[in-house]
């Protein structure tokens, strides 16, 4: 692969999942770095979330519903994702460093790594809920 070219704009995405916790969508990254950038453009983010992605230095997080989400957080953890308002988590448990141990138990091959959503209600929603049916 040859030599990349640096690209202030690519190590102010970078630098921007990495401060943000909120895991947030591509739109989201662009509205974000426009106040660096005001000219950069939402395919210029979109293409370099995907090359980052594709090198391992953010995570790209899908979730079956709404958009992909980035997490510039590497260290191994799980993900909450709202069904509800969509929101993504994350859920630090330690069983993430057994699971691999656990799964070779009855699989002769051998894994390098793997994802595990955890999906329901987070307490924002829960507690919209509950202010609602005290309305109604």
């Amino acid at each position: 692969m040859p030599a990349m070219k640096h690209s202030r704009q690519r190590e102010a995405i970078k630098e921007y999942l990495r401060n943000s916790h909120d895991h947030p969508s591509a739109d989201m990254v662009y509205m974000n770095i426009r106040q660096e950038f005001p000219n950069i453009s939402l395919g210029t983010v979109y293409r370099n979330l995907s090359l980052l992605s594709e090198l391992g230095e953010i995570n790209k997080i899908s979730t079956g519903s709404g958009p992909d989400r980035f997490d510039g957080d590497l260290h191994p953890h799980y993900h909450f994702v709202c069904s509800t308002c969509g929101s993504v988590k994350d859920f630090n448990i330690p069983a993430h460093n057994i699971m691999p141990d656990i799964s070779t138990e009855d699989f002769d091959g051998m894994i390098d790594g793997h994802v595990t959503y955890f999906y329901g209600t987070c307490g924002d929603c829960l507690k919209k809920e509950k202010v609602d049916k005290k309305i109604n």
